[in-house]
């Protein structure tokens, strides 16, 4: 049993410079500290992240009645005995008794929820890594292959292409040595991006975010870098993308509008695009090809490439159980985008993850465009043993911090 002792919040500023929630969890001395991310590109099934909306302050993005919410809940919380996680989990879910985390938040909900996994690992003097894996004892702790971002688009960075994440990954090679090759591509990309007079300013993940006149460009200059790094596009680096399509959706007509060649196409036409392009280049991974409720598209996409690619659910999903079992049951695609601010508590991301692997589907843990130095998500793709990573570039300090804070849990495991 664990006795919350105290609870503590506070407002902090995130890689956006927009606020957002810290929270501390006390259990006697140890105490569990989390930072809370925040995305841009976000899907409209996702829980509830409560702001003040006041645009006379931080333009409407400050976090005081979160703050608040995060006080009363602990005057409630405080003296309170909790056996597992999952009691403390739903407690609050209970508490909140909305669909979506809308009277609390979200994000006040998930502080509380992931500061006591940090409080009970420190009282049971046990990495989180480990205390992840007691309570997701359905895989073998691992070290996760990352989805490096090298550039961006779309939101993430003022649309320079219409795809939001241009990814490599290195699945045949071991960490650390998918971080130095990640690096190394990075690293000969910005020389030849310079060499072509581009801009190498970085988007919110860190990639680069030169612009196009079309998306296929960006591919090709990540490959030129892959080639002047001396390893093999489509033998040991892949692409990976995420799509992120619901940005360029409307829903009034039903197409998908590509700003950067200016072309207006119907679903099946864009699936006949990304025909083109898988056709080209040597793909691992393609994240939310279509919009989240763009069902019948996904069915066709994942009908083509499913045996081909990991076709992966992001805001189609929005680590949401009930949304995981449909795109089950209509066979939508075949991995889950897993981001624990989405759903709000430990329990529900770990209970979706669950799902997805009894489903035969792989489960890849994630950032948010808006991120903190807290590297939570390293220990949670370590612990569950998913075997995949996104966290960004190997460019920025909150995107950096996930990268380095696996190398450390590589040498105590």
């Amino acid at each position: 049993m664990f006795k919350i002792t105290n609870i503590k919040a506070r407002q902090i500023i995130d890689s956006r410079a927009n606020p957002t929630l810290e929270v501390d969890l006390y259990l006697d001395e140890s105490m569990g500290r989390v930072a809370i991310p925040s995305g841009a590109s976000t899907g409209k099934h996702e829980a509830l992240e409560l702001r003040d909306n006041d645009k006379s302050l931080w333009f409407g993005k400050t976090v005081y009645k979160a703050i608040e919410n995060v006080n009363l809940l602990a005057k409630e919380l405080t003296g309170k005995y909790f056996e597992t996680q999952e009691a403390l989990d739903s407690w609050l879910i209970q508490r909140d008794g909305t669909p979506n985390k809308s009277n609390l938040g979200a994000n006040v909900i998930l502080g509380i929820s992931l500061a006591f996994a940090h409080a009970v690992a420190k009282k049971q003097n046990i990495h989180l890594y480990q205390y992840i894996n007691e309570i997701f004892p359905y895989s073998s702790i691992s070290l996760p292959s990352p989805m490096f971002n090298i550039m961006n688009g779309g939101k993430h960075a003022n649309w320079s292409t219409d795809v939001q994440e241009f990814m490599i990954v290195m699945p045949k090679f071991e960490y650390p040595k998918q971080l130095q090759a990640a690096c190394e591509i990075f690293l000969n990309l910005e020389k030849i991006l310079k060499d072509k007079g581009k801009s190498v300013n970085v988007g919110n993940e860190g990639g680069f975010a030169p612009g196009f006149e079309n998306n296929e460009d960006a591919l090709n200059h990540i490959a030129q870098a892959i080639e002047k790094s001396s390893y093999r596009l489509g033998e040991e680096v892949f692409f990976c993308l995420d799509l992120a399509a619901s940005e360029f959706f409307n829903e009034e007509n039903g197409t998908y509008f590509l700003r950067t060649e200016n072309k207006k196409l119907s679903g099946d036409e864009w699936l006949e695009v990304l025909d083109s392009w898988i056709k080209k280049y040597p793909f691992f991974s393609i994240e939310d090809p279509f919009a989240e409720d763009d069902w019948t598209m996904w069915h066709k996409f994942t009908e083509k490439f499913g045996n081909k690619l990991q076709i992966v659910g992001d805001d189609l999903l929005v680590t949401n159980q009930q949304r995981v079992e449909k795109a089950i049951q209509e066979e939508s695609c075949n991995a889950l985008l897993v981001k624990v601010n989405q759903i709000g508590t430990l329990t529900e991301t770990l209970n979706a993850m669950k799902t997805s692997l009894n489903a035969g589907w792989k489960n890849i843990i994630s950032h948010r465009s808006g991120e903190t130095e807290d590297v939570t998500i390293s220990h949670i793709a370590v612990g569950t043993g998913c075997g995949q990573i996104k966290t960004g570039a190997p460019s920025r300090g909150e995107r950096t911090a996930k990268y380095n804070e696996i190398l450390r849990i590589a040498e105590s495991m």
